[in-house]
């Protein structure tokens, strides 16, 4: 069912994608491409994730030989603003706050590339959260050091537990990759 014939490389360092991958029965590798994650200004937000993906797949086009490429990147988005990953516990906690209470995007791009061909796509889920404590927010800061994580949280966390009250989409896009999606490409490869 799914192919084999060909080296498929995974191109994240993320423990969840490499997860989601493994338990869609892939069989990879993993190798962190080494570009910066800026875009332009002018980009707009629901554009950014597949700016990305595209950007990290360009850096292995040079070296690809019989290789698929799997690359993805996913940004939350609240109103018109990414909240990328926090530097910092005030900024977790600050980018937790502006979320609490409200409905945010999630979008995921994804790029798959060979020799041959490239398929770019992206996948947008509605994430709704409670209105949360000051308390249940420094709680899980502390707790789950949400620094690698888009907007500072993980909706496999504790957070994603007791915070998530309603999710329209997928909610594998929410932890970094429409493995749907991912794998409906990959099997016609």
């Amino acid at each position: 069912m799914i192919p084999s014939n060909r080296p498929l490389i995974l191109a994240s360092s993320s423990p969840r994608r490499q997860y989601l991958m493994k338990e869609a029965g892939f069989t990879f590798t993993v190798e962190k491409p080494d570009v910066e994650e800026d875009f332009p200004d002018t980009l707009p937000v629901d554009q950014v994730a597949k700016f990305l993906a595209a950007k990290k797949a360009e850096y292995f086009r040079p070296k690809i030989q019989n290789e698929i490429i799997v690359t993805a990147d996913t940004v939350v988005v609240l109103g018109k603003t990414i909240l990328n990953k926090p530097f910092d516990r005030s900024e977790a906690i600050k980018m937790l706050s502006s979320l609490s209470g409200k409905t945010h995007l999630v979008i995921t791009g994804v790029c798959i590339v060979s020799k041959e061909k490239e398929e770019s796509f992206d996948d947008t889920t509605e994430v709704t959260f409670k209105t949360l404590t000051q308390a249940e927010i420094e709680f899980y800061v502390d707790n789950y050091k949400p620094y690698d994580k888009a907007g500072a949280y993980g909706a496999q966390d504790w957070i994603g537990m007791v915070a998530i009250e309603k999710i329209t989409g997928s909610y594998f896009n929410v932890m970094g990759l429409p493995i749907h999606r991912v794998h409906q490409h990959l099997v016609s490869w």
